[in-house]
This record gives structure tokens, sequence and C-alpha cells, in this order.
């Protein structure tokens, strides 16, 4: 009896230690990845951060407002989807409303929001991403359509002729992942980089 109790406590243990060195195998293996590809490449790796001027100006993965201290608009600038995430763009509270869509709280929000456009960008077809916040309340592009809306007011603010800054929105949509996932879609601050550098 002891010794089937030995046979089987040894096969245990060379299991256990079989595993034990496959994690640690695993787990180097794992983490040299990681770090050969943060070597090759250190944009990504390093938060995918934008300069201008030079001084760090925000992330091509983050979102950030482009409004005056009450949260109003500022005209001269494309403005970013709207964001749920702490006080708006907090990535240390990434996250979507989770108001459904007949929440009264969303519904009120949408509506002021569509009264801001229509009173900044005219009437029109307003496109979903310029009203409501995404999933993880970071997303730092908008759909094409929300670009485009916003060319006049951008336009007139900053003295320049519609059709360069249309322009200007074209030069900046990037085609869906792999051609296929998803919508065009325009990173708000790498956009707005360029118009700046463009009224210089």
């Amino acid at each position: 009896m002891s010794s089937v109790l030995t046979r089987s406590g040894v096969r245990t243990w060379t299991v256990a230690l079989r595993l034990l060195l496959l994690a640690t195998a695993a787990t180097i293996v794992y983490t040299l990845a990681v770090t050969l590809i943060g070597l090759a490449l250190p944009f990504q790796a390093n938060g995918s951060l934008v300069s201008s001027g030079g001084r760090v100006v925000g992330s091509a993965l983050i979102g950030q407002s482009f409004t005056d201290a009450k949260g109003n608009p500022l005209p001269q600038w494309f403005q970013s989807r709207p964001s749920a995430a702490g006080t708006g763009y907090d990535g240390g509270s990434s996250s979507g409303s989770n108001l459904g869509p007949d929440n009264p709280a969303l519904r009120k929000a949408i509506d002021q929001r569509k009264a801001v456009i229509r009173s900044t960008d005219g009437a029109g077809t307003i496109p979903a991403d310029a009203v409501t916040a995404s999933g993880s309340g970071l997303d730092p592009h908008i759909s094409e359509a929300y670009a485009l809306l916003q060319v006049d007011r951008v336009a007139a603010a900053r003295g320049l002729p519609a059709a360069t800054v249309r322009s200007l929105v074209e030069r900046h949509v990037q085609a869906p992942d792999l051609g296929y996932l998803g919508e065009p879609t325009v990173n708000v601050l790498q956009l707005n980089l360029a118009l700046e550098a463009l009224s210089r």
C-alpha cells in the first residue's frame, strides 16, 4: 500500500514540476516577445505620443476635448466624439455611459448635443458618433461624416477657404482596419495639428 502511495506521490510531483517548468518557460518567452515588440515599435510601445513644437500634446490612441473652460466647443477646432470616461477622456476611468437607448438621461444628453451642433455647424444629418460616447470613452476618432459636417465652421473661424479645410479632412481619412473592419475614420488630434500647421 505504501509503495503505491509513493509511486502516486512521485508521479504527482513529476507532473507538478513539469507544469512549473512549462509555465516558467511560457512566462520567459512571453516577456521576451513583448520586449522585442516594444523595441521594434517604440512609438506604439511608448503610448503613441504625438508631439508639436517639441512638446507632447496627446496620444494618437486617446481622444481629448477641444473646448473652453466651460465645456463649450472652440469653433476653430474640430470637435471630438463625446466621452463618458470620468470627466472626459480619462484613461483611468475608461468606460461608456452604460445608459440604454431609452434612458431619459441619455436622450436628454443627445438632444443637448444635437442642439449645440445645430447652432455651431448648421442643420443637416448629424452622425451618431457626434452625439454618443464610444464604449471606452477614449475614442480619438470621429467618422468622416462628422468631420465634414464641421468644415464650414472651422474654415470660417480660421479665415480659410472651406475647400482647403475639406481637402485637409479628406487627406486625414483613415481606411477601415484591414480594409473592411469598421468605417473610415479621422483622428481628431492629428487633424487639428495639421489644421494648425496650415493656419500658420
